[in-house]
């Protein structure tokens, strides 16, 4: 490996600690989570955090924004909420003749970082207002496209506890988020930590880390990291495996899902992995990076079916069955 694709590589690794560090002044634990999303954000990709309120999903994204200078975006979903809310809308307006134009007003979409908080408390038709967004860098209202400004993520969240008036997302929809999260709730040390913080005089200022050029740059920088053919292959058969009418198959995959992940999940294994390793400090792939992203890539990609639901599997306890019986 080049001695200058070597240093590109460690400014990953130290750009990541920064983050890390910078983070710390306002946020307690949550070092995976953030991991995870960084790891997302060199993937171009996009992310759907789980968490009940108050584990400060919220703040987290807010505060990335500002380490990483990027323009950020909320919108908060609700019932009511209309595309035309999200990408923008033609208004009417008028010239010192006079005569009348139309006048593309951007919506919230227009940001690099988005927040799209409690995205399951809007309608389906407001949800897939996102799709081209997330999956092209791109929108197109009343015919005229409009590219966004790279880069560009989509942070979506969602309470797992209130289902009451919520719109389940669609498996479509699911397939395009790189990762699902899960926000862990703090423990005794990090609660006391918490109020430390919040209820004490404690000033913070969050300084500038990263910015859209480097991590442009970094994204490059990612797809070059090598992957042995063993280690690809074995991407693929835990994918595979994920379908309950695979050879590799667990017995708890043949019982209780109805549908494996798609394509997009290998993908998501390969490159997660990819970053996974450069993290560590290493510069080629192991079985045990795909491992350590296999949760986040496909829980949100394996479709329980009804006898799944009904008992309340946990589709993380499948994963780690599907890795015992692929690595067995």
């Amino acid at each position: 490996m080049r001695t200058d694709l070597i240093k590109q590589v460690d400014s990953i690794r130290s750009n990541f600690d920064t983050v890390i560090n910078e983070l710390s002044k306002i946020i307690v634990g949550q070092d995976v989570l953030v991991k995870h999303l960084f790891t997302c954000l060199l993937c171009g990709s996009h992310a759907l955090i789980e968490g009940v309120p108050g584990l400060g999903k919220t703040l987290i994204v807010r505060s990335l924004s500002k380490i990483l200078d990027l323009k950020y975006s909320r919108i908060q979903f609700t019932p009511d909420l209309m595309p035309a809310d999200i990408l923008g809308t033609n208004i009417v307006k008028e010239d010192n003749n006079g005569s009348r134009y139309f006048e593309f007003y951007k919506g919230p979409i227009f940001g690099q970082l988005i927040l799209a908080d409690e995205i399951n408390r809007a309608s389906p038709k407001t949800q897939s207002a996102l799709l081209e967004a997330m999956q092209e860098d791109k929108v197109t209202v009343f015919g005229t496209q409009y590219h966004l400004n790279p880069p560009f993520m989509v942070l979506a969240t969602q309470n797992p506890i209130e289902m009451e008036g919520t719109y389940p997302l669609p498996e479509a929809q699911l397939d395009r988020f790189f990762f699902k999260l899960r926000v862990s709730y703090p423990d005794h040390q990090e609660l006391r930590k918490i109020i430390d913080k919040t209820t004490e005089d404690y000033q913070y200022e969050l300084k500038r880390v990263i910015g859209a050029d480097e991590i442009l740059e970094m994204r490059s920088i990612v797809k070059l990291v090598p992957i042995a053919t063993h280690v690809k292959d074995y991407a693929i058969r835990l994918t595979l495996a994920s379908h309950p009418d695979n050879a590799d198959a667990s017995e708890q995959t043949r019982e209780y899902v109805l549908f494996g992940a798609s394509p997009r999940g290998v993908q998501s294994l390969i490159l997660a992995g990819k970053v996974s390793a450069l993290l560590d400090g290493r510069y080629n792939v192991s079985i045990e990076d795909v491992n350590n992203v296999a949760k986040p890539a496909l829980r949100h990609r394996i479709v329980l079916n009804i006898r799944g639901e009904t008992e309340g599997i946990d589709l993380d306890d499948i994963i780690d069955e599907i890795i015992r019986k692929v690595q067995g």
